[in-house]
């Protein structure tokens, strides 16, 4: 396979990295990790708008964008930083997801007791962001990249979103929605990151 030496702190060239065997393997598992639980937060975020009643799923409702502590949606220039950063805050997102979809699915359990696919769909998730997590930095420190930066505090954004959801039941529905919707995009996103970094994916 003749591919041209590219570098990491390059976006051209992301496609273009010259990967050792073990290097190459360990990215294509954890894309294929990240493609796998894309689908399983598409399905997650179903699951949680149809047991949450009027007005979730009707037409036209648009639910407001609240705040989640420690963590926000990816930024518009997101695909155009160097791989490397882009993987640490990938990484930085997943580490603060579970704790937040943990306090959803405490809601969720008061909210919809027999509802049980939905709150272990949460349990699924809050356990698959902390392994996609683990898998990225493994790959960033695979890649002689240390995962610095700030890292996020998930305990005091849990805290925060759990202080949330003593607002109101439909406070603590919207920002459910949003935990799992930031939750579909990053993993989206992380599927992505990854894919550029996979041998003959996308450029």
């Amino acid at each position: 396979m003749s591919r041209r030496e590219g570098s990491l702190e390059d976006p051209q060239a992301d496609s273009t990295i010259s990967l050792l065997p073990h290097l190459e393997a360990k990215i294509r598992q954890t894309h294929s990790l990240a493609r796998l639980l894309t689908k399983y937060a598409e399905q997650l975020l179903q699951e949680y708008v149809q047991h949450q009643g009027d007005p979730f799923g009707l037409p036209g409702f648009s639910p407001p964008r609240l705040p989640v502590a420690g963590l926000s949606a990816p930024a518009p220039g997101h695909a155009g930083l160097p791989a490397p950063e882009r993987l640490r805050l990938d990484a930085a997102a997943l580490t603060a997801l579970p704790p937040l979809l943990e306090v959803v699915r405490r809601h969720q359990a008061e909210l919809n007791p027999r509802a049980p696919r939905l709150l272990r769909r949460l349990e699924d998730a809050a356990r698959q962001a902390r392994a996609l997590g683990a898998a990225v930095e493994a790959v960033l420190a695979a890649l002689g990249t240390e995962t610095r930066g700030p890292r996020p505090e998930p305990a005091a954004a849990a805290a925060a979103a759990a202080a949330a959801t003593g607002a109101g039941v439909f406070p603590a529905k919207v920002l459910g929605l949003r935990v799992c919707g930031l939750y579909r995009e990053w993993v989206s996103r992380t599927e992505g990151d990854l894919g550029q970094l996979v041998p003959s994916g996308p450029a």
